[in-house]
């Protein structure tokens, strides 16, 4: 990597390469089944950009529901699905189960549901903390419940998007938060699940008592990762970049997001496709817009995190994601076709 952000901590350091070792050690072993592309996949990629082999892999595309939140409150999931389905998506990611819905659904039904309509469900996002609130529905307060929902519905993956910030922001802190996501992943790992991390842009700036130690780092260095993995939300990652590529000093920490992926791919099983338009008057260098109108090369990004996985095995998914779409449905077609339509030439071009 061309960044040094654990100079100033040799243990880190210490921690952080062995992490690294583990996470390749074990992705070189991790087996997963590739899905069959879709009708709407295959005519897509027909009228795709070049004439090399698509750099999406087929059957893992996924959308965050998050992302259609103004349509599941309206016309209920069933109509949604229908929508996705048509779209040529293959996977779904939940942010809550209801979302207000239009009427009321059980786990099992919205199970059957999704099935119905060919979408698996991958993973899910749920608050990490709520310590004013002991009935909160969170990891922290109620997690046999949550890993109960999250088992009922057949996930694979059960993860938060909450930050590490619980216990503040210096290194002890995100310690003990990495024990508690440890305690969760532990878990979870019983029940056949993995537990996840998604990130924001905050979760790679600096420690307050140590500001030459990213936090990013300390999150990787002291979570196991046999229990603890990560969903690199690729937006946030560059708006990170952008933000925090000096030290609170202003010395330069320029760091790259699919570094941390190839170097831990087995601890990345998750992506979150969310583009922008680069604009550096912003606070975090990029507008928000909907997957192929931005700047992200996500031809480069997805040509070279499928070229690193081991022996042609993929164990990665994509969920397109916009946090506040000016039309939901239209975000998920356009994002489908832009990503299926995406080529590359040789493996890692």
């Amino acid at each position: 990597m061309s960044r040094k952000p654990t100079s100033a901590d040799p243990e880190l350091a210490h921690r952080l390469s062995r992490r690294g070792a583990l996470g390749v050690a074990a992705g070189a072993a991790a087996a997963a089944l590739i899905g069959a592309a879709t009708p709407a996949a295959a005519s897509t990629t027909a009228a795709g950009k070049g004439h090399g082999r698509p750099v999406l892999p087929p059957g893992r595309l996924g959308i965050q529901l998050y992302s259609l939140r103004d349509k599941v409150s309206t016309v209920g999931f069933a109509p949604v699905f229908a929508e996705l389905e048509k779209c040529g998506y293959d996977e779904i990611e939940f942010a809550g189960y209801t979302q207000g819905s239009a009427g009321a659904i059980t786990l099992a039904q919205l199970k059957a549901l999704a099935r119905d309509h060919g979408l698996n469900p991958i993973g899910s996002h749920v608050g990490y903390y709520d310590d004013n609130n002991p009935g909160a529905y969170t990891f922290a307060q109620n997690l046999t419940k949550v890993l109960d929902d999250a088992e009922a519905l057949g996930l694979k993956h059960i993860g938060t998007a909450s930050g590490p910030f619980r216990y503040g922001t210096t290194v002890d802190a995100w310690k003990r938060a990495a024990e508690d996501f440890n305690t969760y992943g532990e878990a979870a790992r019983k029940r056949g699940m993995k537990f996840y991390q998604h990130n924001h842009a905050e979760e790679f700036s600096f420690a307050t008592d140590k500001p030459s130690v990213r936090l990013y780092d300390v999150l990787l260095a002291e979570t196991d990762p046999d229990f603890v993995y990560l969903e690199m939300d690729i937006y946030w990652a560059y708006c990170a970049q952008f933000r925090f590529g000096k030290r609170p000093d202003g010395t330069p920490a320029p760091f790259e997001p699919i570094d941390y992926v190839l170097k831990r791919p087995h601890r990345y099983p998750l992506f979150h496709v969310k583009d922008g338009v680069r604009d550096e008057t912003t606070r975090d260098g990029y507008r928000m817009t909907d997957v192929g109108d931005g700047d992200i090369d996500y031809k480069r990004f997805l040509s070279k995190v499928t070229a690193r996985t081991h022996q042609g095995r993929r164990y990665h998914h994509w969920q397109t994601e916009h946090d506040n779409p000016v039309e939901s449905y239209a975000f998920a077609r356009k994002s489908s076709e832009h990503l299926h339509a995406l080529r590359g030439g040789r493996c890692g071009d």
